[in-house]
């Protein structure tokens, strides 16, 4: 049996097996193309941890509409396929408070860890916990500002006749 750092899962104990792992990326759009970077990444500190991925996810879309795909890595996590989940930002996961609340509050009850990457973020401590709602309510506070930015933009542009949108079809 394989040891895992004491005090990453929930217990501390020493004696915990290898964690199965499932990785999540996502990009908001077609044009972004750090998807291979994301899962590389995650996949080299999971080796680094000795823990095994089994499942990886690729999605893309906007974080605001709802992801079937992230939703296949819940059901792995309900079916005990997977002991943690690790993404590469917390805003990746989820960008509303309430749906990070929910979907964190739903896999700590089911016993599965939740890393997020570049916050060195390990969800399975009190002071990870607390630091993910800090970094929820500072996600959605940005989505929000971006929002205002755009619409502002798009008036302006509006304002001074310049075309906004898909040109019209044929």
């Amino acid at each position: 049996m394989r040891l895992i750092a004491k005090g990453f899962w929930p217990g501390g104990g020493s004696t915990v097996k290898s964690l199965r792992v499932g990785l999540y990326a996502r990009v908001s759009t077609h044009d972004q193309q750090t998807l291979p970077m994301q899962l590389e990444t995650m996949a080299a500190y999971a080796g680094q941890r000795g823990w095994t991925v089994t499942t990886e996810v690729k999605d893309i879309g906007s974080g605001s509409i709802q992801r079937p795909k992230r939703e296949l890595l819940m059901k792995a996590a309900r079916r005990r396929e997977i002991d943690a989940v690790l993404v590469w930002r917390l805003d990746r996961w989820g960008r509303s408070v309430a749906d990070l609340v929910l979907t964190l509050k739903e896999l700590n009850e089911l016993g599965v860890a939740f890393v997020s990457l570049t916050e060195a973020l390990d969800l399975t401590t009190p002071t990870g916990r607390a630091m993910a709602g800090i970094l929820a309510v500072f996600a959605e506070f940005e989505r929000e500002v971006l929002r205002e930015r755009v619409r502002a933009g798009i008036a302006q542009a509006r304002k001074q006749g310049k075309p906004h949108g898909r040109p019209r079809s044929a």
